[in-house]
């Protein structure tokens, strides 16, 4: 017989003390911290708990007895139930304050090595509209929130447009206004819903895998340029015909589109890597402006999606590279070369590698589009690619600049790097732990000389850093 699990408490009147990871708060409940979501530090209010274990607990205001002096008011309608904004009950100083925190604590932590004293963390130009880039899923049932599953007037099973909520991969949260970029994208996904339900297009059912209309992926650029690319799945019955129709009133109804794209995509999950991209209208591409130079994206391309704090980035990196114009630089994890082509006037030649073979062919069409000829670009996994051998026939560097994805940098691509020995190391990082860790083992070798975090992601509890290794 199943042991009766003891009721979890409601704990009355706690004051939360701290911001935590993941954009979380805590408190100390006894020999416990407990984690809580869509709080401020210096709230005073009712925490149900939720989950209990050993050395940590997670819980849920049910009620705000008194608000914190440090609280913004949210400004999006989702606010509390999306978890894509979770620090928007908190002022941006504040954020500013909390991520440079979380940047020196974990290279402090994590990294255990000598540390200079940090700079100032550079701020987002914008706090509202600022990516070009989002992702929406459709489903057949929408997510609901305790409140409207109370409502019997309410029709559950509905399709809707938007985010996926975590722990419930098979339903979506229905958006009708996000912030988080140029409110055409609202009208284009909101008009993309309205024509689905009204023509009875099906939506995608991430169980049974059956359902036209899958997701949306909307993208714009400096230079004014719209992509939109649909992700269907046609079944048995077709679809074709219903999913050229649903592009083509699009198309019509927005002719701000320049680049507007579909698959068919057959897979369980919404990866588009490996699959076919076809054009309907207008270019397989748009183009993003940084200084005086042009960079081709498409429709895989990695870019950074805030744009204008991407220029500050990667500015900073340029500056930490400290080019005299006679370097060799590698460029590792080069995306579509985008830090490649912004430093290769400085430089004597860049190389770049990067894992996508479609990246790679951007970046090579950056430089010749930008009439850069010292740049040469290579695609495959990085610790195959960046060997003793691959530096022997190139040269070995004077500058390495590297931008991995947030689990770092694999073992083997560090010793090559310590193999290498370049004059300086420049680390641009969207994980300040595993950054940390990789700067560890860089140490035996190199000390670091200069910090830089960089806000790319206001609202939310993410950080880029930038980090300067000299030889010792």
């Amino acid at each position: 017989m199943a042991r009766n699990k003891k009721p979890l408490p409601l704990l009355e009147g706690v004051t939360i003390e701290a911001v935590a990871a993941e954009g979380k708060c805590l408190f100390h409940w006894g020999e416990l911290v407990v984690f809580v979501p869509f709080c401020v530090p210096g709230d005073v209010c009712d925490v149900q708990i939720r989950r209990k274990k050993h050395s940590f607990a997670e819980g849920e205001v049910v009620r705000f007895v008194e608000y914190s002096k440090v609280r913004a008011i949210p400004f999006c309608q989702h606010f509390g139930v999306c978890g894509g904004c979770k620090w928007q009950n908190l002022p941006y100083e504040e954020q500013l304050k909390f991520k440079q925190q979380q940047v020196f604590d974990q290279l402090t932590r994590i990294g255990k090595i000598e540390l200079p004293e940090f700079r100032p963390i550079l701020g987002s130009v914008h706090t509202q509209a600022y990516r070009n880039k989002l992702d929406f899923g459709c489903a057949n049932k929408r997510w609901l929130t305790s409140e409207q599953l109370k409502d019997e007037t309410l029709v559950k099973d509905t399709p809707a447009i938007g985010f996926h909520i975590t722990g419930a991969f098979d339903k979506i949260l229905p958006i009708e206004k996000c912030w988080l970029m140029d409110d055409l994208h609202n009208q284009i996904r909101n008009e993309v819903r309205d024509y689905a339900i009204e023509r009875g297009l099906s939506f995608f059912d991430l169980r049974q895998q059956v359902g036209l209309l899958r997701d949306v992926i909307i993208r714009n650029s400096a230079s004014g340029e719209w992509m939109i690319i649909f992700q269907f799945h046609y079944d048995e019955t077709g679809g074709e015909q219903e999913a050229m129709d649903l592009m083509r009133h699009i198309a019509d109804k927005f002719p701000q589109i320049t680049s507007l794209m579909y698959l068919d995509n057959q897979k369980c999950n919404d990866t588009i890597g490996d699959q076919d991209i076809l054009t309907f209208k207008g270019n397989d591409h748009i183009y993003e402006l940084m200084e005086d130079l042009k960079f081709k994206v498409g429709p895989k391309s990695f870019y950074q999606t805030n744009t204008e704090q991407a220029y500050h980035l990667y500015s900073v990196a340029r500056e930490f590279a400290n080019l005299s114009g006679n370097e060799v630089v590698y460029d590792l994890y080069t995306g579509t070369g985008t830090i490649a082509n912004f430093i290769a006037r400085k430089a004597s030649k860049v190389i770049g590698i990067e894992y996508v073979p479609e990246a790679i062919e951007d970046a090579k069409i950056n430089s010749k589009i930008n009439g850069i000829d010292n740049t040469l670009f290579y695609a495959g996994d990085m610790k195959d690619i960046l060997t003793d051998d691959f530096i022997a026939e190139h040269g070995r560097p004077d500058v390495i600049i590297t931008d991995p994805p947030r689990a770092g940098m694999h073992p083997d691509v560090v010793k090559t790097i310590l193999r290498a020995a370049p004059q300086r190391i420049v680390y641009v990082s969207c994980n300040p732990a595993t950054q940390a860790r990789d700067l560890h083992d860089l140490d035996i070798d190199y000390r670091v000389t200069a910090v830089q975090p960089v806000d790319m992601f206001p609202h939310t509890p993410h950080v880029e850093n930038v980090v300067l290794l000299e030889r010792k």
